[in-house]
């Protein structure tokens, strides 16, 4: 991953119990209805967390259940399941929803975390769809395989080599020419995304509207998300996010650098007209009863990219188009990746606007803790200058009681979102309201999980990936050449200490609806 220049290693936040006065006034553990009628026990939220525990067609395995069923037992008032794809087509080992043969195992996910829960979690799914991105090829074989010749390469050799022959040249005598070329020769001769193909692989765009189904997307993907919706419905998730954040297709279209020209682009109007239609399609399908909530930026982090007020004026107009919560995050894309090696694919947390989305404790001069707060609270007041009550989900290195709290008091944000801080102990959120936040297992903020993730590795935390790997029913998994890990953190047992008025307001609110 990218670091900044001059770096400063900033030491972990000091975790705490809060007092019993501190916990019955704590809005952390207050409740809060959305407007799909649905509430929350208290604004505590595990969001999605991609874990590669998935079949390679795409279905729920018992590690799935068990990764979900371990957050669960944590009882956040919401959980998020990873982004899931809504097209049937292969993904790897993530999770799918574009076909009714995956609802089965999604039906179990939703009784376990509810059972794990005792009924208090309300889970959501994050619905996704990403354009084709291939791995970085040996040049040998981009050259000779993948580079589509055109009279455009016949021009440029013969004009290097003041040899007029190579106009009507074959094409493998065009592949030689180019194979002998030297690499600033090469990049010369190529045009600026057959570069990028070569030194990156191959990645399409929501602009490349020459591919026909690149240009048909306004078209095809209101009722991929909706037909997505219908089935989360249906198997008993309490409602959907809509993956409208970081390297993906419905961010690609959010962002400034979407111009096309077919109404789908290029103003601020044209790049939330398809986010807006895919809420009004999914909305039409699962009424609005249903929780529909989107991921979006607050900002993109690159050069050309959306800012903050791009993102305020889109927040306003998904909200007023009925969204029921808006959850936040920070860059994360592809356009200042890191060059990947051969045979990996570039990866959208590498480049600067990855560290921005996850920040580690060595950091710049700002550090990693609430470090985009203010950015999300600009979308929080956009809403309300506007008239409207959507609540904003905040994340970013917001892992203990007293920033959370500080978070909610000063308006910047109405729920609390925590992904590493939630894996490192998926019970600190419980173990806040009991009054234990000194058993807490902190976050390093290191980013071991993301460097997992950046390698399509099952995700673990350094925390407790070593522990207990002898004891019985431990799940774990060998990668090669390397050491065993377990799957899941340790269960917590909060023993016989009884719990405090937080824990049992915030419970029966999560059990009343259960």
């Amino acid at each position: 991953m990218w670091k900044p220049a001059a770096r400063i290693r900033h030491p972990l936040p000091v975790l705490r119990s809060p007092s019993p006065n501190e916990l019955a006034s704590a809005r952390l553990f207050q409740p809060l209805t959305l407007s799909s009628g649905l509430t929350l026990a208290d604004r505590t939220w595990v969001p999605a967390m991609v874990p590669w525990r998935a079949t390679a067609e795409g279905f729920v395995t018992s590690d799935v259940l068990e990764w979900y069923g371990r957050f669960a037992e944590g009882e956040p008032a919401a959980l998020v399941v990873e982004a899931t794809g809504i097209r049937d087509v292969p993904s790897g080992p993530l999770l799918r929803i574009g076909h009714d043969r995956f609802l089965a195992g999604l039906t179990r996910l939703v009784e376990v975390v509810k059972e794990r829960s005792r009924g208090r979690t309300k889970l959501f799914i994050q619905c996704i769809d990403f354009l084709a991105i291939k791995r970085r090829p040996p040049r040998d074989r981009y050259l000779d395989e993948f580079l589509m010749i055109t009279d455009r390469h016949r021009q440029q050799l013969a004009e290097r080599a003041g040899d007029p022959s190579f106009h009507g040249a074959p094409e493998e005598v065009i592949r030689a020419a180019l194979a002998a070329l030297d690499e600033v020769a090469l990049d010369e001769v190529l045009s600026p995304r057959e570069r990028e193909a070569l030194h990156f692989g191959m990645r399409e765009r929501v602009t490349d509207v020459d591919l026909p189904h690149v240009r048909e997307l306004p078209r095809v993907l209101p009722n991929l998300f909706a037909d997505a919706a219908e089935r989360a419905r249906k198997v008993g998730f309490d409602g959907v996010e809509l993956h409208y954040a970081h390297a993906y297709t419905m961010a690609s279209f959010l962002s400034r650098k979407n111009d096309r020209s077919d109404g789908y682009g290029a103003t601020l109007e044209g790049r939330v007209r398809l986010p807006r239609e895919v809420l009004a399609a999914v909305r039409a399908r699962v009424g609005t009863d249903f929780t529909v909530g989107a991921r979006m930026l607050c900002d993109e982090i690159i050069e050309g990219g959306s800012v903050p007020s791009d993102a305020a004026y889109f927040a306003v107009e998904l909200a007023r188009a009925g969204l029921d919560y808006l959850s936040l995050s920070t860059g994360g894309k592809f356009e200042d990746a890191l060059q990947p090696k051969v045979g990996d694919a570039a990866y959208p947390y590498t480049g600067p606007s990855g560290f921005e989305c996850m920040p580690t404790a060595l950091s710049d001069a700002r550090g990693p803790f609430g470090r985009n707060v203010a950015k999300m609270a600009l979308m929080r007041s956009a809403l309300r200058a506007a008239g409207l009550s959507t609540p904003t989900v905040v994340a970013g290195g917001i892992g203990t009681f007293d920033l959370a709290e500080r978070v909610l008091m000063q308006g910047e944000g109405d729920v609390i979102a925590a992904a590493r801080q939630s894996l490192a102990d998926p019970d600190w959120f419980r173990k806040l309201r009991r009054g234990r936040g000194d058993e807490i297992r902190g976050c390093q903020y290191s980013n071991y999980c993301e460097a997992l993730d950046q390698r399509h590795r099952v995700v673990t935390c350094q925390k407790w990936d070593r522990e207990g790997l002898e004891e019985p029913g431990v799940r774990t998994v060998s990668d090669e050449g390397r050491s065993r890990r377990r799957l899941v953190a340790p269960a917590w047992d909060p023993g016989g200490r009884a719990e405090t008025r937080a824990d049992t307001r915030a419970g029966d609110v999560g059990l009343a609806r259960g």
